[in-house]
Parts: C-alpha cells; structure tokens; sequence
C-alpha cells in the first residue's frame, strides 16, 4: 500500500504526539516503574515480539502487569498471575505508557489496528490479514467500539474496515472515543478471560479452517 498523504501527516503527529507525552509522564513512568519494581519484581516492563506493518516483528514495551509463571504456586494461566496492581494498571491504561516508545520509533502509530500475537499471522483468513496493511496503533476503531467485549470475528473485520476507510479525521474521533472509554473503564476482559480468549482461527468462505491443513 502506497503512502498517502493522510500517512505522511499522521506520521508527524505520531511523533510530536508521543514524544511530548512521553515527556509529561515522566514523573509518572518513574512512579509505575517502582511500584511495579515493589510489588512484582523486576523486570518492570514487559517485552514482547509482536507483528507491526505488513506482519513485521518489533518489540513491544509495555509495564509489567503479571506475575512470573510458577506452576509451584498455581500460577499458570493469565487469570492467575495478574494482579490487582496490573488490573489497575490495564484499567487505567497506564500500563501502556512505554507503548509511545514503540509509536515514536515507527513501530506503531497512535491510533490502528492492535498488534496482536505473532503466532495469530498463519490463522487470520487474507481478508483479516489486511489489518497489517497499517501500523498497529495504541488505541484503534475496535478498542473504542467495546475493548476486549468484543468477539474475534467482529473485533477483526472492524481493524479491515478501519484499513478501508482510515483518515485523520476518524483518528481524531476514535482518540476523543478512547478518552471515553478510559474513563468508563468498561470492557477490560471479555467475559471468563483474564483479558481476551486466544484467538483460533476463522473460517475461510471455501469451508476450510484458517491455519488449518
């Protein structure tokens, strides 16, 4: 996909914006920082390889919200090992703090599709797999349409349609939106999930699963 104008300017906004709220948070990184450090441990951020433009892998940074795995103590599954600091931290979006890291490098941008699990690009259908068509953002069309509520196949045909029909001006409608929902605090884990069920696969128009032989 060639880059267009809608491309060049959010690009430049995608820097003044971050690197200047990276700044104006600082003092409260450092604060998250050692909390994290004090009740969990360090290392007190997370990183992760997840597929950005065109399924590119890059580090993710995020705050640490999860305890480390330790089957000894029954801390296994997602549920299990996050905690009351990390729900609050997820609630409050503060955990994604060092994301603009990521936006200021060029890995993602403020507002697309969320970058999901690297292991999900050989079970999307080629339909879904054009959500990659774009950076991945901080906040995206489906985080501010129900967050983790809402179900794969909707969640994913709303990051194509997003790719479709992407302008400056629905970014700034979906950052008001996000505005919103962080204060609303709704949709933080689907129901039955620490977060967001794995996703599986979906099945192709052919009648044969995605990923599947």
């Amino acid at each position: 996909m060639r880059r267009n104008a809608t491309d060049v300017v959010q690009r430049a906004i995608d820097v003044v914006v971050a690197g200047g709220v990276l700044v104006a948070t600082a003092p409260v990184m450092a604060g998250v920082a050692a909390v994290v450090a004090a009740r969990l441990g360090r290392p007190v951020l997370f990183r992760q390889a997840r597929p950005g433009l065109h399924g590119r892998p890059f580090t993710l940074v995020k705050f640490r919200t999860m305890r480390d795995v330790d089957e000894s103590r029954g801390l296994v599954t997602d549920a299990d090992r996050l905690t009351g600091l990390g729900r609050a931290l997820r609630a409050s979006s503060l955990d994604e703090l060092p994301t603009l890291w990521n936006v200021l490098r060029g890995d993602m941008s403020l507002v697309g599709p969320r970058p999901l699990l690297m292991h999900y690009l050989d079970l999307y259908t080629p339909e879904q797999a054009r959500r990659h068509l774009v950076r991945p953002g901080v906040t995206g069309l489906a985080q501010v349409s129900g967050r983790n509520l809402v179900g794969w196949e909707d969640r994913l045909a709303l990051d194509v349609w997003y790719v479709d029909h992407r302008s400056l001006a629905l970014n700034l409608r979906i950052c008001a939106r996000t505005v919103l929902v962080l204060l609303r605090r709704a949709g933080i884990a689907a129901p039955g999930s620490a977060t967001m069920p794995l996703f599986t696969g979906s099945a192709r128009l052919d009648g044969v699963e995605a990923g599947g032989a």
